[in-house]
């Protein structure tokens, strides 16, 4: 099945990374909500999980990016995604293995270009703490006097 793309094949994230079938993981378990007799009896909800630091291929660089990127959704260090909003398993299965493509083509991509710090100029600084002086007035004038 190596290579096949579908369901069951390699998770394909961009041209050059590639997550091999074999360590995807998947569980299968009843799906809740509507649909009487076929939810109690069908596995059709799909979990899809990939322990991040053993994708093979992925130089190690990139894995120490996606980790951190990706913290606050790992459990020890394992990407999981879930997908029931099908009532068939395939359907589970695909939107699982496009969730899953896209949470880790956002990890891996590379940072914008970062921020040049800035100062408020001066003119800026100036009406801020002239707005100050006009509001500490306003409040001022509403004091009762003694």
């Amino acid at each position: 099945m190596s290579g096949e793309d579908g369901p069951y094949g390699d998770l394909v994230i961009n041209n050059a990374l590639v997550v091999p079938a074999r360590v995807l993981q998947w569980r299968f378990s009843r799906s809740s909500g509507p649909g009487g007799q076929g939810v109690n009896t069908a596995d059709s909800r799909v979990e899809l999980s990939v322990h991040v630091p053993t994708i093979p291929g992925w130089p190690e660089p990139l894995i120490e990016t996606a980790l951190g990127r990706l913290a606050d959704r790992l459990v020890d260090e394992t990407l999981t995604v879930a997908a029931s909003e099908y009532r068939q398993q395939l359907r589970n299965r695909e939107a699982a293995r496009a969730r899953m493509a896209a949470l880790l083509r956002q990890a891996v991509a590379p940072a914008g270009p970062r921020r040049r710090p800035t100062r408020p100029s001066r003119g800026a600084r100036e009406r801020r703490l002239d707005d100050k002086r006009r509001r500490s007035r306003l409040k001022q004038d509403r004091r009762a006097e003694d």
